[in-house]
C-alpha cells in the first residue's frame, strides 16, 4: 500500500470499505492486524443474529419483583406474538 495520501471523496460519496477500514486505523491507536482480528470477533458474533425486519429469536426471561429478586415466574418472547414488545437491556446487580 502507497504512503501517498489518497484525494479525499467528494461530498456525498460513498467510501469503500477499504477506505473506512484504513481511515479508522489512521485514527485508533490499533494496528491493522488488531483491527481485522477485531472485525472477525464482530462477524463471527453476528452469524445467526437477525436482520431488521426478520423475527427474533426465542427467550424466556425471569420476573423480577420490586426489590430486583425472581418472583419464580417467567415469560417468553412467544408469550407475546403479535403485539408490540420493547426491550430494556440493564443490570441489575
Amino acid at each position: 500500500m502507497p504512503d501517498t495520501p489518497q484525494p479525499a471523496p467528494t461530498a456525498g460519496a460513498k467510501k469503500t470499505r477499504e477506505q473506512m477500514r484504513e481511515e479508522w486505523i489512521a485514527l485508533s491507536d490499533m494496528t491493522a492486524d488488531e483491527f481485522d482480528a477485531l472485525q472477525a470477533t464482530y462477524q463471527a458474533r453476528a452469524t445467526g443474529m437477525p436482520m431488521p425486519g426478520e423475527d427474533a429469536p426465542g427467550f424466556t426471561v425471569d420476573i423480577m419483583d420490586q426489590g430486583q429478586k425472581r418472583t419464580g415466574e417467567s415469560k417468553s418472547l412467544s408469550d407475546f406474538r403479535g403485539k408490540p414488545v420493547g426491550l430494556i437491556f440493564g443490570s441489575y446487580t
